[in-house]
């Protein structure tokens, strides 16, 4: 399937050990590199007429284990690049079958430096609508065809994407932060699968929220710190950016509080398939493998009703855990509601007073029976709040993934929502970024930005769509908003129409009143704007107020003021926004690229990847990805 010019390295060695694995099976292992020799992080390496796989890790090495004896094609692929495969990988009793694999180009990124001639953008996205016609996913190579399953009933909340509005009448903009990821990895998802995401999926805060950044820790008593910077808007240069940086402040791991966890696991029918409930075991086991004696777990299943699985049990019991996970199988309708409550009661009872008290809800959000309207379950949810229990929700899956119902119960629990597509994710949120995603610091998390009229004519903020407040509700200590954890960092953009400067958008301003006249600017000065944060403290009832004024004078963007833009960028033309301007995929490639930074995990060279795949598939071709 690949052509002769291109390089295919497989290495196949079997090493036998008995206590490796249990009689039947054994481990496939290796690595995955680029033409150049490089390590491939996060490429998918899966074994061909199986449910197993696995994702490569930073230095491009996987292991698949308990993989029945026989003969069997894996195959590695990532955006970008591949897809490579080796024939013939002979597994045995107890041994490790090592297969190294090298993933060519593919076309897209070729056209970029190769002078034959490349294969033509709207063929190849003629070729993807044809499979997706079909039912298939249609690849760069015609040869490779994976069967889709015939239904979708994916849903996801409908929201307008904010517009410009004058200063003269809007002069304040309020929002509760959001520190979701969880569009992200659900977009990388649909580009693996070389489809255009809905336009719903793609939320461009989250996008933008995915990376970790460098910003500087707060250092007085409060957990939370503000950051501006102000640069020209890249898709309209007469406009300007403004980027707010919230830091939450880091907390070494081994130093937080204990933890009292409760799994709520989805084992509903729907969770039968290899993304769904296999992925949720093997992502809580790696959760499991970071507990402590102090923390705690009990795992609660729902499915036709609500059982408990396992009582709390101390985290040096790992081995009972575990094999609770284990035993765990899918079949039968969907009863949430019951299942909330349950986990809810479990971990009221046994609350750890200054700790972190989580249930962590992993489903593909079906819901359907009891307790199943959105309505009904997040009244269901704030009421639980209340306890003093947060909720962590993540969600698996394709083809019936409740999206927007699951951001609403994050949202409404006080808690967090994550995409899981595959272990490198599940790493990455419940592994690497535990403290930010299991730990508190700081809740209800409000932003109010006051706009110089002197200085700007208008502004729009980029994404936030469901997450906007009315003004009066910065100061209403009873409105709830978002949490942020231990770590964690979250970045908003506004585009702003400086005054002076001509601009071919349109500018929402009232309609003339009758008793009252709409204000014009008062005073003058340099600031662009005032920037306030309210919080409270975890287990606080009163906010705080933080404040940080912003200079007009725009400069040369940091490095990740311009990566931050160029994903930004990657979500307009994704949504094929009314207010992309001059994007271009072009511009996000070179952009990220130009300010990857160190990138320890590969997340920004991913991105890099994922941006030329949606090139390659024509998104931005049309205005609409649709």
């Amino acid at each position: 399937m690949l052509t002769a010019s291109i390089r295919l390295l497989a290495v196949a060695m079997l090493v036998a050990s008995p206590l490796l694995a249990p009689a039947g099976v054994g481990r496939i292992s290796g690595h995955v590199r680029d033409a150049a020799g490089a390590p491939v992080a996060r490429a998918r390496i899966t074994v061909i007429g199986t449910r197993l796989g696995a994702t490569s890790d930073p230095n491009g090495a996987y292991l698949i284990e308990s993989v029945p004896v026989g003969a069997y094609t894996i195959r590695a692929e990532i955006p970008g690049a591949g897809p490579a495969e080796v024939h013939g990988i002979r597994v045995v009793t107890g041994g490790t079958t090592i297969a190294d694999l090298v993933l060519p180009p593919s076309p897209a990124v070729v056209n970029e430096v190769a002078a034959s001639p490349p294969i033509a953008v709207d063929q190849l996205a003629a070729k993807s609508a044809r499979g997706r016609a079909m039912g298939y996913v249609a690849r760069d190579d015609e040869a490779y065809r994976v069967r889709r399953e015939p239904w979708n009933t994916e849903e996801y909340g409908h929201k307008d994407e904010n517009p410009f509005l004058a200063v003269s009448a809007h002069p304040l903009s309020t929002f509760s932060i959001d520190v979701d990821r969880a569009s992200y990895s659900n977009v990388r998802r649909f580009l693996l699968d070389g489809q255009a995401p809905p336009t719903d999926a793609v939320r461009i805060e989250e996008l933008v929220n995915y990376f970790p950044y460098d910003y500087a820790e707060p250092t007085g008593d409060d957990p939370v710190a503000i950051h501006t910077e102000v640069a020209p808007a890249p898709w309209r240069p007469q406009h300007r950016l403004l980027r707010i940086g919230l830091q939450a402040r880091r907390i070494d791991t081994r130093g937080l509080p204990p933890s009292n966890l409760v799994f709520l696991i989805d084992v509903s029918g729907s969770m039968d398939e290899p993304n769904k409930l296999p992925l949720v075991k093997a992502s809580l086991t790696m959760l499991v493998n970071t507990l402590r004696p102090a923390d705690r777990v009990a795992i609660v299943v729902y499915a036709g009703s609500a059982g408990l699985v396992l009582s709390s049990t101390s985290g040096d019991e790992k081995a009972k855990i575990l094999e609770a996970i284990d035993r765990l199988e899918a079949g039968g309708s969907t009863a949430g509601g019951a299942g909330i409550k349950r986990a809810y009661d479990e971990a009221v009872a046994n609350f750890i007073r200054g700790g972190n008290n989580r249930v962590i809800l992993a489903t593909d959000g079906d819901f359907n029976v009891g307790v199943s309207s959105d309505g009904e379950l997040i009244r269901l949810i704030e009421d639980r709040r209340k306890t003093g229990v947060f909720l962590t929700v993540l969600g698996f899956g394709m083809g019936n993934l409740k999206d927007s119902k699951m951001e609403q119960l994050a949202d409404h629990g006080n808690g967090n929502y994550a995409y899981i597509d595959n272990l490198l994710e599940a790493k990455k949120t419940l592994v690497h970024e535990l403290g930010g995603t299991l730990f508190t610091v700081a809740k209800d998390v409000k932003v109010q930005v006051e706009f110089n009229p002197a200085q700007v004519r208008a502004y729009r903020l980029i994404g936030y769509e469901n997450r906007l407040l009315a003004d009066e509700d910065f100061a209403d200590d009873a409105k709830d908003a978002g949490e942020m954890g231990a770590g964690h960092s979250v970045t908003a953009l506004y585009e702003i129409v400086p005054v002076g400067v001509e601009t071919d958008v349109t500018i929402r301003v009232p309609d003339s009143l009758r008793y009252q006249t709409v204000r014009g600017p008062r005073g003058g000065g340099q600031e662009l704007g005032f920037v306030k944060v309210r919080y409270k403290q975890p287990d606080g009832d009163r906010s705080r107020l933080l404040t940080h004024p912003v200079s007009s004078e725009a400069g040369t963007p940091s490095a990740e003021f311009r990566f931050q833009t160029a994903v930004a960028q990657f979500g307009l033309l994704l949504k094929g926004s009314a207010y992309r301007g001059s994007a271009s995929y072009e511009a996000v490639i070179a952009a990220a690229r130009a300010s990857l930074g160190a990138d320890p995990e590969g997340y920004r060279a991913e991105f890099v990847r994922l941006a030329q795949t949606a090139q390659a598939l024509g998104l931005a071709s049309t205005g609409s990805p649709r």
